[in-house]
């Protein structure tokens, strides 16, 4: 089952809008974006690796390509159910790495605005923090969960790259006042931490787009001076896109540069973030090309 010919619709003119895959895992309902999802196939045979994490089952072939398959119901300690002859491989793609992740059944394709989604609170979110968003559904509810954070877990390198700021040239960053967009509380942690360490240190940081337009329409009324906007594509309340066509259709802000900060960011769906007026969009984890865009935008 491929669901990469769905996406064309979405995003386009930054609707605030995502459809989302659902699927089970125990007795738990989940959801997962169409945008990081390339196909949905049947389990095939697994090759074990020596070693390896305990969330990882092992690899398989897919035609060309080796792919680490990731039990989501190890990740998240659910019991497996009895065997149903419903479990599937949702092939996934994320910080530029192809993964699989192993659930028991999928159900079908929603819809969605990102108003019908709501950041969790410590309770809901789990004590290993998974879960990045509750969707507001009219018979029930489903959970949106950190896959970042997921891969970044089993295979650190898929995450930043610090050493990378080595290569940097000297430059008075801190004078730059930089607002962050991004619902992932792990990235939000290494964003801020690398990029101060890059020098960028006066930044203000926002859990989701909406948090961030109103304290950007909040610091324009007060004629505050912002140099620069980074989003993350997917996020509660408002997406990366809306955000940058609210940011780009204001007759005060539409000059602050945005730059898109996302695991999102492939060949494909590069045209849907310069469509809505993004300055520079950068790979999650391409934190050395993301400074070096910043600088560009900022110091030349």
């Amino acid at each position: 089952m491929s669901v990469t010919n769905q996406t064309d619709i979405l995003l386009d003119s930054g609707t605030n809008e995502l459809e989302i895959v659902m699927f089970m895992v125990g007795t738990g309902t989940f959801g997962i974006n169409v945008l990081k999802v390339r196909e949905i196939i049947q389990p095939v045979e697994i090759t074990e690796t020596p070693n390896r994490h305990s969330h990882m089952k092992g690899i398989i072939r897919l035609r060309k390509e080796v792919i680490p398959v990731i039990d989501l119901a190890e990740v998240l300690e659910y019991q497996a159910p009895e065997q149903t002859g419903q479990d599937k491989f949702i092939i996934g793609e994320l910080n530029k790495m192809k993964v699989a992740f192993h659930v028991h059944s999928v159900s079908r394709i929603h819809r969605i605005s990102w108003e019908q989604i709501e950041k969790p609170g410590e309770l809901s979110r789990g004590h290993q923090a998974h879960t990045i968003g509750i969707v507001k559904l009219e018979q029930r509810m489903a959970l949106l969960l950190d896959y970042e954070k997921i891969v970044m877990d089993i295979a650190p390198q898929a995450g930043i790259d610090k050493q990378a700021l080595t290569q940097l040239p000297s430059k008075d960053r801190s004078i730059k006042s930089i607002y962050i967009a991004e619902d992932s509380p792990v990235l939000r942690k290494l964003l801020e931490d690398t990029l101060c360490e890059a020098g960028y240190t006066s930044l203000h940081i926002f859990e989701d787009g909406k948090e961030a337009w109103q304290a950007l329409q909040s610091k324009a009324a007060e004629e505050e001076i912002i140099d620069l906007l980074i989003t993350d594509i997917e996020m509660p309340k408002m997406d990366g896109h809306h955000l940058t066509v609210r940011i780009k259709e204001d007759p005060v802000l539409k000059h602050l540069p945005v730059v898109i900060f996302s695991s999102l960011i492939s060949e494909d769906l590069y045209h849907k973030g310069s469509k809505v007026g993004a300055d520079a969009q950068v790979s999650k984890p391409e934190i050395l090309e993301l400074v070096q865009e910043l600088d560009k935008l900022l110091f030349e």
